[in-house]
């Protein structure tokens, strides 16, 4: 958006504000998503406060807000304010503790400190650059450089950890910029006693020794992806201990914004992806196999090669691919069947609709055969027309438009922000594998001449177990995206899933399940809340996918044998 754009969208805004139109609130989320300066972004912000102030009410039912700390070795405002904005645009509403400056030691550790009465649910934490300084000679040994930065990655997760322990809340560790200028040359790059060099080495020991319970801020990232020299600020920081650039500001509320929405919504699970002029240059029905532009033997066709590359890793990490095309369906599948350089093949699909109805209706058909919200829907299309009528007709559903270049799409797609995992697991890996082995269960269902016969012919074994260290990230990932089937919908995270395993007043098992189709992974779990002689039901939620198949009185058998080992005269459900 430019600034005469920008600024005739603003006094838009403020007049719907001053009339009390309660359409203020999305023009408003609109214009913060869309914002590309600080200067836009903090006027949204302040436009927000206002309707707050005048008692304009955001339409819908909004969750409760989280406490957020924000702690740091920097001015924390107006990062503050941006950070809490985006949040609240984000539908994740924020009670904010904003610390000291460079006092975030001594909020961490302190017992009786300001951070610790306000128990953040997350902590946000922003060590200074200026830490990760190496404090001798560039010409110093590689192993006492080593021992020097290990020792700063242990202050910073230790600081972390004691963070954690007090009140088992999630924490986001930001790690370091590398530096933009000159200074000791291409010598930077063969020495621990760059700023480069030394920051770089941090900045992976972090990540690498990371908790679940800890995210990285990726600073490294953000500044380069915007330019190091354009989020330096040197003026900044001796006059108001600032970050960076305003610049700089932006990113990184957005990024901790996203990070911390991210802990409270999972990704997307599906992406679904039209065909023509989106897979491959031309129309199949059209052109032909022959006619079609994909492979190596031109700019175009490496383009929507490259671009399918990266939607098969999307595959790999666990996310289901989806075909909803306007085509005959014989033509459609013969480019994935016969042709040499296409590199989706249709076994990398959990579903295929090539017809003539309008997508949204086969979107809408295809989440049911999935057993899928359209809220877990992206869809991904060349034609503006065709994106526009299901954002239309399924507005539940993500829809990008990809536009005329195929160059772009795996970077629009990449920066889309909707396939970011906390955490890939195994079971990822298999989802498509999975739902391709449900298809042949329902086949035999089908054919089979009971239920009871179906259920005896599909030889189900099922495995309980005790929550434990290594399904922590599977678990956690559950929790927080089962809607359906999922009795309190109640959200943890990983670090409050690990504090379970061990705490006596709760009893917590998961049910993985296999049969002579294939492994589905681990498809329920189960919390229970022991007090005195009481259990209660705190969450249970299955996967869609074994629904019927008796698991849940399985589930069940166990939650009362469990209550009665610990010695309870009632189990309590809650819905």
């Amino acid at each position: 958006m430019d600034r005469m754009d920008a600024r005739a969208e603003i006094q838009d805004i403020k007049r719907l504000l001053l009339s009390g139109d309660s359409s203020f609130w999305l023009r408003l989320d609109d214009s913060t998503m869309a914002a590309s300066t600080f200067e836009q972004l903090l006027f949204c912000s302040s436009l927000r406060r206002k309707a707050i102030a005048r008692g304009l009410v955001r339409p819908g039912k909004l969750p409760d807000p989280i406490n957020l700390g924000l702690v740091g070795g920097y001015s924390l405002y107006p990062l503050s304010e941006l950070l809490e904005h985006y949040l609240d645009t984000l539908g994740v509403p924020a009670n904010l503790f904003s610390g000291d400056y460079d006092n975030y030691t001594a909020e961490v550790t302190d017992e009786n400190s300001p951070l610790h009465a306000f128990g953040p649910s997350v902590l946000c934490m922003l060590p200074s650059p200026r830490l990760a300084t190496p404090s001798g000679s560039v010409l110093d040994a590689r192993d006492v450089l080593e021992t020097e930065a290990q020792s700063l990655v242990e202050h910073l997760l230790g600081l972390c950890a004691a963070a954690h322990d007090h009140s088992q809340c999630e924490v986001v560790l930001a790690n370091f910029p590398l530096p933009g200028r000159h200074d000791i040359g291409p010598f930077r790059g063969r020495t621990m006693g760059s700023d480069w060099s030394f920051r770089k080495y941090v900045n992976l020991e972090l990540g690498l020794g990371a908790p679940a319970y800890l995210h990285i801020c990726d600073l490294e990232f953000l500044t380069n992806r915007r330019g190091a020299i354009n989020t330096e600020d040197e003026r900044a920081w001796f006059e108001s201990k600032q970050p960076g650039s305003p610049h700089l500001l932006v990113d990184l509320a957005r990024e901790l914004a996203n990070i911390v929405v991210g802990l409270r919504r999972p990704p997307k699970k599906v992406l679904v992806l039209d065909l023509d002029n989106t897979l491959w240059g031309g129309v199949i029905g059209d052109d032909g196999l022959e006619g079609i532009e994909i492979g190596d033997t031109s700019p175009r066709g490496e383009a929507y090669k490259a671009f399918q590359r990266y939607v098969k890793s999307l595959k790999e990490r666990g996310v289901l691919l989806a075909v909803c095309s306007k085509n005959d369906h014989d033509k459609a599948i013969e480019p994935f069947e016969k042709h040499p350089e296409m590199v989706l093949r249709m076994s990398d699909f959990s579903a295929f609709v090539a017809n003539w109805d309008p997508k949204a209706d086969n979107i809408r058909r295809m989440a049911v055969d999935l057993n899928l919200g359209l809220d877990s829907f992206v869809f991904v299309d060349d034609n503006a027309a065709e994106v526009e009528i299901v954002r239309q007709f399924a507005p539940e559903v993500m829809s990008i438009h990809l536009g005329p270049d195929p160059a772009q799409y795996g970077t629009i797609l990449r920066d889309c922000r909707q396939f970011e995992p906390l955490n890939v697991t195994a079971d990822d890996a298999k989802r498509t594998e999975q739902y391709h082995s449900e298809q042949e269960r329902k086949g035999l269902l089908a054919s089979a001449v009971d239920m009871d016969a179906y259920l005896e012919s599909l030889e189900m074994k099922a495995l309980v177990n005790d929550f434990n260290s290594l399904d922590v990230p599977r678990l956690a990932q559950l929790i927080n995206k089962s809607n359906q089937f999922n009795l309190t919908t109640r959200r943890r995270t990983e670090a409050e899933v690990t504090a379970l395993i061990d705490d006596p007043e709760h009893t917590c098992f998961s049910v993985r399940l296999a049969d002579r189709f294939g492994d589905h992974g681990l498809i329920a779990i189960a919390i229970a809340h022991i007090d005195g002689d009481r259990m209660t039901i705190d969450t249970w939620l299955m996967s869609c996918r074994v629904l019927k198949r008796q698991v849940e009185e399985e589930v069940l058998n166990e939650l009362v044998r469990r209550a009665t080992v610990n010695g309870c005269a009632e189990i309590v459900g809650v819905y």
